[in-house]
């Protein structure tokens, strides 16, 4: 088992998971964050730190897109270790339904 991130962060990008994960297998883009499913250890101490519950276990429903999303963009975006603000505008995103076609963006994040 893994954990991924889903559409529930994009837009949100709280950061609150990677001050807890122990591993650092959190990489940033430029409007959510994934997780390496090969690097999680499956402890799950991000889980509960996500305000808009985007961490999921792969076991989930409807997770299975997600691994490969988060697999696919943790080989491309960068390593993050250390939380950062949240965007300004982020509250306003919680709950927002249809962001990854409406709002993903590619894009690495610029730290």
């Amino acid at each position: 088992m893994t954990y991924v991130v889903n559409e529930a962060c994009i837009k949100c990008k709280y950061m609150d998971c990677v001050e807890v994960c122990p591993v650092d297998c959190f990489y940033e883009g430029e409007n959510m964050l994934v997780i390496h499913p090969d690097e999680c250890i499956d402890c799950g101490v991000c889980e509960p730190e996500c305000p808009v519950e985007a961490i999921v276990p792969d076991t989930t429903a409807g997770a299975e897109k997600w691994v490969e999303m988060n697999r696919r963009y943790a080989e491309q975006w960068p390593n993050i270790t250390r939380k950062a603000e949240a965007p300004a505008d982020a509250d306003s995103f919680k709950g927002v339904e249809g962001k990854f076609e409406k709002y993903f963006s590619p894009n690495p994040g610029k730290r």
